[in-house]
């Protein structure tokens, strides 16, 4: 077992490998720029090393400090956590030729699964279905008329080297279709330095089940149940749940077996996620593979007690799978929410800012990812996520009134935070009942919110919490007027509440 694991890494992600470490009896290594040298993870880490200004390119993107920190360090191997290198096969190259352990897949693998048209193909030799259109990307206008025409509209575009909803059009007519490949081809140089786009048939109003498949080093792969990702604002995730509601016993297996039947055919070793798009009768589609761990794991540890990040370490580090896939047991529901900084009257507009104020929910059922403190500032370079709220119950209700009772309690003051949206989502009858889609999100955000306090709760609130503040002050009767110690309490119980009420309908918005 390693000794020493470097992190490359920040935020919320880093803090979970670092716990994991501390857990493995391995020093956790951290590295930072220069707009977090004040960062949680590195407050948790035994060494933290400077790896460059605030610009990602310069710091957490640039391969050669990342190694040399490692090597200064003495780390064995290197967790790359998700976003920034950890798909990237020329990190793990560098990570191999330095004579450190990559926790992850191999470069070979990367490069097979991290283009979208290459992973096709590489699919349908395998038998594994997708969705119809090209397995290439479009040489010019003309190929891509015939295509669409072929499989008919509506059809989506999509950079080959893609994700997060960049390069990407939904084209509803043959007279969109220019404008689109261009934009989409456009946008794809500029976030990928690849312009290669394809074409998909698209599929309405699908659902977005994704499988995770945890497989060793010496060809044993197993499937460890599916995750519920539709609820997406701009084809990102927003709130994802294990087991989905739709999936079961026989629709797992069968998804489940596609997933292992696809990480073999890429060689795969590490923790991996198989993604597929789910149509209103429940057939599925390969869509793509996340070649590394996911934001959203947590809810899969929770219902199968198995801890993902444990095993990434283990099997980077030469360990066999110890289980079998039929002892593996899903047991109850857990749901996540992403906490983001971000601004729901602007747009949900990243809202970066020092943290004023902070009160973390907790208790039965609730798991909370964090990587923030209160009097820390969230920078402005770098993916706004802050946590990741989990609630866990016996089934689906109880995890969703734990959830929400959590979310009651969770503040965050000093910069706008998507808590709100949360509360909106859990209300709403749809996602009660379970009926949810891409596109869930997007009718929510176009209904009615609910109104935010009028002038008399307003008034209300500032008196309540004067009453709260100042318990000997004369509006509480005990500055030269009698008043009995129940009437004052009564007072100032009424005024809590009021505050608590309106502050919860100000979060809705």
């Amino acid at each position: 077992m390693f000794k020493k694991i470097l992190i490359a890494n920040r935020g919320e992600i880093a803090v979970r490998v670092i716990r994991a470490c501390r857990e493995m009896g391995i020093a956790p290594v951290a590295v930072y720029s220069e707009a977090d040298r004040a960062a949680l993870h590195i407050r948790k880490a035994d060494e933290a090393y400077a790896i460059g200004p605030a610009s990602a390119a310069e710091s957490y993107l640039n391969i050669g400090k990342i190694i040399d920190a490692a090597r200064r360090s003495g780390a064995e191997a290197i967790h790359p956590g998700y976003g920034f290198l950890s798909e990237n096969p020329a990190f793990s190259a560098a990570c191999t030729e330095a004579g450190i352990k990559f926790i992850g897949p191999s470069p070979a693998s990367m490069r097979m699964m991290g283009s979208k048209t290459s992973a096709r193909q590489h699919m349908e030799r395998a038998g594994v279905p997708f969705v119809p259109g090209t397995s290439r990307g479009v040489a010019s206008l003309r190929e891509a008329e015939e295509v669409a025409a072929g499989i008919g509209y509506p059809v989506m575009l999509k950079a080959a080297a893609g994700g997060g909803g960049k390069g990407m059009r939904l084209v509803d007519a043959s007279t969109e279709l220019k404008g689109a490949l261009d934009a989409a081809r456009s946008e794809a140089l500029r976030a990928f330095g690849d312009d290669e786009v394809y074409i998909e048939k698209a599929i309405a109003n699908p659902r977005h089940i994704e499988m995770q498949i945890l497989a060793d080093e010496y060809g044993n792969t197993l499937y460890l149940g599916e995750r519920e990702c539709s609820i997406q604002r701009r084809h990102q995730k927003v709130v994802e749940e294990c087991p989905s509601p739709i999936v079961d016993a026989d629709m797992r297996r069968r998804m489940g077996e596609v997933a292992v039947r696809a990480a073999q055919a890429a060689a795969y070793a590490n923790a991996g996620t198989i993604e597929f798009l789910v149509d209103a009768h429940k057939n599925f589609y390969f869509l793509e593979m996340n070649t590394r761990l996911q934001v959203e794991h947590p809810v899969t540890e929770l219902v199968t007690g198995l801890d993902l990040v444990h095993w990434q370490i283990r099997i980077a580090a030469g360990e066999k799978l110890a289980i079998r896939q039929d002892e593996l047991r899903l047991r109850g529901h857990a749901i996540e929410c992403r906490v983001y900084a971000e601004d729901p009257e602007n747009n949900y507009f990243p809202s970066p800012g020092t943290i004023a104020s902070l009160i973390e929910p907790s208790g039965p059922g609730i798991r909370l990812d964090s990587g923030i403190y209160e009097g820390w500032t969230v920078p402005m370079e770098y993916d706004p996520l802050l946590a990741k709220l989990v609630g866990y119950g016996a089934h689906r209700e109880e995890a969703t009134a734990r959830l929400f009772r959590a979310l009651e309690e969770y503040f965050v003051g000093g910069i706008k935070t998507n808590l709100g949206l949360f509360r909106r989502i859990l209300s709403d009858p749809d996602f009660i009942a379970a009926k949810v889609d891409t596109a869930f999100l997007d009718r929510l955000l176009k209904s009615p919110a609910p109104q935010k306090p009028g002038h008399a709760e307003i008034a209300a609130v500032a008196a309540g919490l004067f009453a709260v503040l100042n318990p000997d002050s004369s509006m509480n009767g005990t500055n030269g007027t009698r008043q009995d110690a129940d009437g004052g309490r009564s007072a100032q119980n009424k005024g809590a509440a009021a505050w608590k009420r309106a502050a919860r309908l100000d979060a809705l918005q």
